[in-house]
């Protein structure tokens, strides 16, 4: 007779538990178990639009759901406040423009997220945002400038942090790179990745040293940008995304972030 019991519970477990998760969904809310942290992309723009930002979400999600993240996506700057912030271990601004965090109390209450020991991620055009928010060009590192022609060219890849972990050292790929208005590493960036001038048609803007990808501690919080992902294959590259899915990692503090600043290029 026990072991009858044992085996009509076994049965309706097996039931239940399928039920269960069938009634999570069906109300919207399923939940990876395995999930170790959560990240909120923001990809509100009130300037230029990248139309690869659909792309970027979906390849957001998809790092999340391998590797076991969780990942909102909103362009609702309302969303920023204490509470909600909270729950996320970075914040990915995802080729934002313009002024998308434009109400005070917004842009306080992601300072004090930082502030707490949040992260924050900058793909792109993440530069071309913020303007009349001196704080925010603190956290990214450095604002956009202008831009050439999208072409291939070689990016020096020159600081083996996670994000680096697996990139050629001299790789070549396509996009549309950014000169910035100050150099970042001026500031104290750690510095990961620089463009090779002399590999692409840079004009009249040409920085010399000129870092692409960088991260930096800021304010009490942990910063990483990169200014690839303008295109929409970019989101389908396997290295590019191995490069993003490190870079949110160390923002999120879930890999090593070795991020004290470079000494000055000359030396």
């Amino acid at each position: 007779m026990l072991s009858k019991r044992i085996a009509i519970s076994v049965a309706t477990l097996a039931l239940t538990v399928p039920l269960a998760a069938a009634t999570s969904a069906q109300a919207g809310q399923v939940t990876h178990r395995s999930d170790t942290f959560r990240v909120l992309v923001f990809s509100k723009t009130t300037g230029y639009r990248h139309d690869s930002i659909p792309a970027g979400i979906a390849a957001i999600e998809q790092l999340g759901q391998e590797h076991h993240f969780t990942v909102d996506a909103t362009e609702d700057s309302t969303q920023f406040t204490d509470a909600n912030l909270k729950k996320y271990r970075a914040v990915v601004f995802l080729s934002s423009t313009g002024d998308p965090v434009d109400q005070p109390a917004e842009k306080a209450a992601f300072q004090r997220y930082i502030e707490r020991g949040g992260g924050y991620v900058g793909i792109h055009a993440a530069a071309d945002s913020g303007y009349d928010w001196a704080w925010y060009g603190g956290l990214v590192g450095a604002y956009f400038k202008s831009h050439p022609a999208q072409q291939n060219a070689t990016v020096d890849v020159t600081q083996q942090a996670p994000s680096e972990k697996g990139l050629p050292r001299q790789w070549n790929r396509f996009d549309e790179w950014y000169n910035y208005r100050t150099n970042p590493r001026a500031a104290g960036v750690r510095v990961l990745a620089a463009m090779d001038e002399s590999s692409y048609n840079v004009g009249p803007d040409a920085m010399g040293d000129h870092p692409i990808t960088w991260c930096q501690r800021y304010d009490g919080g942990r910063a990483w940008y990169t200014g690839m992902g303008h295109t929409i294959a970019s989101y389908t590259e396997p290295l590019f995304l191995k490069q993003l899915l490190g870079g949110i990692k160390m923002a999120a503090g879930a890999a090593a972030f070795p991020c004290g600043p470079n000494h000055p290029a000359a030396g």
